[in-house]
């Protein structure tokens, strides 16, 4: 498990941080605090990491990463925590364009193409 805070090159995590599936890193990203946690099994691990740190739930919310594919391609925003009906969100993908694109620049951010 990996704590994204500053940005790093996404080489270094499909190298390093990339334990549990061949082409998929699973992540949770807290869009108030602008971080990212990678690499579990399961998006559950890293989102319990994200809380014991001090994150709020509201916050956290479960993508799938897929650093090899052209960067039009590499987020999926489905996983089985982003279900929060009490959020409008009745589903595994996320629903509200608003999170995807808070989502979407904080991952740019932190994981850098080269």
């Amino acid at each position: 498990m990996k704590l994204i805070s500053k940005p790093i090159s996404k080489q270094e995590i499909i190298k390093y941080h990339n334990t549990f599936f061949e082409t998929m890193i699973k992540a949770v990203v807290d869009i108030e605090k602008e971080i990212i946690a990678i690499d579990a099994e399961l998006h559950a691990d890293l989102e319990a990491h994200l809380l014991e740190k001090g994150s709020d739930q509201k916050d956290l919310w479960g993508i799938n990463l897929y650093l090899q594919q052209k960067k039009e391609n590499r987020l999926e925003y489905t996983a089985l925590i982003n279900i929060r009906p009490a959020q409008n969100n009745p589903d595994m993908e996320i629903q509200s364009e608003d999170i995807k694109n808070k989502i979407n620049k904080i991952v740019n951010k932190l994981i850098l193409e080269k």
